[in-house]
């Protein structure tokens, strides 16, 4: 077997492996949509109980605050907020959609777009595969900001996507 072909099949072979699959599906001077799959080895029950505790997965690196806290609070209109130890706090996100253990709809605009004129729709679904699960998630922004959301778009996409790389490490291991 040729050297190349060794290659493209050693890195086809990683795809395949690839725990998180995420794209910038669409995106605009008025907005972006960008979402993607995990696979977990973790049952539905186990990724819902994860996703609904941010403070466990959500990186410190990407918080207003040192030494924060976030939660959720799974009723309509609830906040997904981040505290810090001095009382300062931060409304991330907005709770539009509960369906226990399937589907979770959040409203707002994460971090930088808090300031923008954009507001946006995370949506995460769960679904049973096997013995683990399927999460699928999307985040869908519009509105404006100086220059336009385009560029806004790769960034976003790339923070989610490590976030849930979080959430499935965390699923998985306990």
């Amino acid at each position: 077997m040729s050297r190349q072909l060794i290659s493209v099949a050693a890195a086809l072979l990683m795809l395949a492996a690839a725990p998180a699959l995420a794209e910038v599906k669409s995106a605009t001077q008025g907005g972006f949509e960008v979402g993607g799959t995990v696979v977990i080895e973790a049952p539905p029950a186990r990724v819902w109980a994860v996703l609904t505790a941010p403070d466990a997965w959500w990186s410190r690196d990407h918080r207003w605050f040192k030494a924060s806290t976030l939660s959720l609070d799974l009723a309509p209109g609830g906040c997904w907020c981040e505290q810090a130890p001095d009382g300062r706090v931060s409304r991330h996100l907005e709770t539009a959609l509960v369906e226990p253990g399937s589907k979770l709809v959040l409203r707002g605009g994460l971090g930088p777009l808090q300031g923008q004129g954009a507001t946006g729709g995370l949506t995460f679904e769960i679904k049973a595969e096997g013995e683990g699960s399927i999460l699928t998630w999307a985040y869908i922004v519009g509105g404006y900001t100086p220059g336009g959301l385009e560029a806004w778009a790769a960034p976003v996409d790339g923070v989610l996507s490590a976030q849930l790389a979080n959430l499935k490490a965390r699923a998985e291991a306990d």
